[in-house]
């Protein structure tokens, strides 16, 4: 199992255990299993950005959604 899939089911089970409970168990998983989606968003960003080499923006395509460029 790669390192990247074993984190996504730790980071689910940590989900499940912390349902329904008071003590901030839920809150700190569901913080951790959306800093890990951040991670993963900016890697995705970096692969298909089409900027140059500064980073710089490029006009949208037609229909395309400026969230997923």
């Amino acid at each position: 199992m790669s390192s990247d899939t074993r984190k996504h089911h730790e980071l689910l089970s940590a989900l499940k255990a912390a349902q329904g409970k008071q003590d901030g168990s839920f809150e700190t998983a569901v913080t951790c299993a959306l800093e890990h989606v951040f991670e993963h968003l900016d890697r995705l960003n970096s692969h298909v950005s089409a900027g140059g080499p500064e980073g710089e923006e490029r006009p949208l395509k037609p229909d395309e959604s400026p969230t997923l460029r």
